[in-house]
């Protein structure tokens, strides 16, 4: 994979810092990179999953005018 010039200008950046500050930066990017793929891989999952979500939603819609659902009884879960 080839550097973008916005990747070469950061790494020219962390180059002028002290190893200490480097580490530190280099962990920062890590997670926030972890972050980002678990973001995308969430959104990629209720994208598959949102036509069977609207389904529910409006089944259940149905039901409440229906009469057919009844409340939650939160002690009975």
């Amino acid at each position: 994979m080839a550097l973008t010039a916005t990747m070469t200008t950061m790494i020219k950046m962390l180059e002028s810092l002290p190893e200490q500050i480097q580490e530190r930066v280099s962990e920062h990017l890590r997670e926030y990179i972890k972050d980002i793929r678990d973001e995308a891989e969430w959104k990629e999952s209720f994208s598959r999953t949102q036509n069977k979500l609207v389904a529910a939603a409006r089944k259940a819609k149905k039901e409440i005018v229906e009469g057919k659902a009844m409340p939650m009884d939160i002690k009975k879960l």
